[in-house]
């Protein structure tokens, strides 16, 4: 549901803001008051044409910005991430030459917009291109008018994709023999050589270190037993040595002073320290004592794994992964004419299943266009479309596709005598918003569009029709927000809530605005829909009496 309209420096608007409810919206005004500016402003916040020429200042930016709320909607009809706290914001911000687009706050492309609107509103205004001048749209109207039409559609595009993933796959099989030969020769190649290999995730990584350890190893000898001779117990002069020395010079203290025990195990545990280092070096010494075998079996191991990773990945996980992958490809090449053979007898299974399916949605569509049309040709018949004909024509297609092989248009012939064309070549912006409205009215239940605009849906229509257009309005509202401009005192007296739209001179300046009327300000607006220019007692009389009616 649209909630609020926000619209700044566009046309006479300086700014303007408005605020929506449910049910019955109408907008009235004198001519010429700015509401085809209010209409305008509602199709550019849509995705429509937002240019300079548009702005009352060209040296400030414009913008219009709607907010939709869609708590309470009957189905998710716009994807979750441009939802947020149950609301949609779209704006549309014109700053130099350039537009800038958002949906809560996140840049978008204009086309986006225009996507996502598309599913909260449908703007039935002159010059406007609606869902009823789109003919791709009318088999969209029809199947969404039954139930058990949608499922017979949806059946369609399962199979459609069944069959469609098959032949594909089918069709990209085109190599001839002497190609899967070379290719399966090659890939038997590199997978023998990758499995004869062995290799073992990590195993890269351990033997680099000790291919390192070994390029080393002499000057880690020479430093290793330079600091063993120093630290260790072969000369008189070495650390461990000459601490066992100071050990046992300062045990003979204990019998001469017991204030010396603190200094005598301090000592102690240097010796102990000092003895367990030159253990640990000595083992240190012995494991980096490496033959010429090892070194040589270490240096190939790693120009293999090297070479590997050159061919087929940077990590020894990336070449077992290749691996997998041209073993799979491997074993469906070696299975090649059997898959072929498989695949072509699935292929004509899933297309006959696909044939069935389509056929079935095709005659229901026949048998529910007809019901379809039957109604809104009565409703139509309701606003003044007087022996009108109206029918769909489906015609059937040459390929199937997720929709199944049906073309349909809408066909109508509003005067006696005159062939049927399609609707888009027939219709005026008048006749097409009431058209809009007929067949809204026979699609109030599954019609999952929250909010219709209606703009001249009054063109050429007075007296009793005037009223059943009210009436059908009036019903639609209860399903749909409904938001229309008016020039009939029938149609604004059946609203829940009514705008007034006029122009004000302010500073020399005009200016459009619009604002919510309720109480006697609705009486005299009735009044003067009524009455015209002259509003005497007695059209003030009749205003009160219309909308005592609703």
């Amino acid at each position: 549901m649209l909630i609020n309209i926000h619209v700044k420096n566009l046309a006479l608007i300086d700014e303007l803001d408005i605020e929506f409810g449910r049910g019955l919206s109408i907008l009235t005004g004198e001519t010429g008051a700015g509401k085809s500016i209010i209409i305008g402003a509602i199709g550019i916040g849509l995705g429509g044409r937002f240019s300079r020429e548009l702005l009352r200042d060209r040296e400030k930016d414009g913008l219009v910005e709607l907010t939709f709320n869609l708590s309470g909607e009957k189905e998710d009809i716009v994807p979750e991430e441009y939802i947020e706290d149950g609301q949609i914001i779209i704006s549309r911000k014109l700053s130099g030459e350039r537009v800038i687009n958002r949906i809560n706050g996140e840049t978008v492309t204009a086309g986006k917009i225009r996507e996502i609107a598309e599913r909260l509103i449908n703007l039935h205004a002159q010059h406007e291109q609606t869902t009823l001048l789109r003919e791709e749209m009318h088999i969209e109207i029809l199947d969404s008018s039954d139930k058990a039409l949608a499922e017979l559609k949806d059946k369609v595009a399962k199979d459609y994709r069944e069959y469609t993933a098959n032949h594909n796959e089918l069709a990209g099989m085109t190599e001839d023999a002497s190609e899967r030969i070379k290719r399966a020769d090659y890939l038997s190649y590199e997978v023998k050589e990758i499995e004869e290999a062995s290799l073992v995730p990590g195993e890269d990584e351990e033997l680099e270190k000790l291919y390192q350890k070994m390029n080393n190893s002499r000057e880690i000898r020479e430093i290793t037993e330079e600091v063993y001779g120093i630290t260790g117990y072969d000369s008189s002069s070495s650390a461990g040595n000459s601490f066992s020395r100071a050990v046992q010079r300062l045990r003979t203290l204990e019998r001469l002073d017991k204030d010396a025990d603190p200094l005598i195990s301090q000592i102690t545990d240097i010796d102990s320290l000092i003895s367990d280092f030159n253990h640990a070096l000595s083992e240190y010494i012995n494991e980096a004592d490496f033959d010429e075998e090892t070194y040589s079996t270490t240096e190939k191991r790693l120009d293999l794994i090297n070479s590997l990773k050159a061919k087929y990945g940077r990590t020894i996980d990336d070449i077992l992964k290749s691996c997998d992958e041209m073993k799979a490809e491997l074993e469906k090449l070696l299975g090649y004419d059997e898959r072929v053979k498989e695949l072509t007898e699935k292929d004509k299974v899933l297309y006959e299943k696909l044939e069935a399916s389509s056929e079935k949605l095709s005659k229901a569509r026949i048998k529910q266009a007809e019901v379809l049309c039957t109604n809104i040709s009565a409703a139509l018949a309701q606003l003044n479309f007087n022996k009108v004909e109206f029918y769909m024509d489906i015609s059937r297609l040459d390929r199937i596709s997720a929709s199944g092989r049906d073309r349909a248009v809408f066909m109508i012939s509003t005067n006696v005598g005159e062939a049927a064309k399609p609707l888009h070549m027939v219709a005026s912006g008048g006749e097409l918003s009431r058209i809009m409205l007929a067949i809204k009215s026979c699609l109030a239940d599954a019609d999952s569009t929250p909010t219709l605009i209606f703009d001249e849906v009054d063109v050429g229509i007075s007296g009793i029709t005037a009223q059943k257009v009210a009436e059908m309005m009036k019903k639609l509202s209860e399903s749909h927000q409904i938001i229309s401009i008016t020039h009939l005192p029938q149609i604004a007296s059946k609203a829940d809530t009514n705008y007034l739209i006029e122009k004000v001179v302010r500073d020399e300046k005009t200016y459009s605005g619009i604002r919510r009327i309720d109480g006697d300000e609705k009486i005299h607006e009735i009044a003067r829909l009524l009455g015209g220019e002259t509003i005497t007692d007695n059209v003030i009389s009749a205003a009160r009496e219309l909308l005592a009616q609703n």
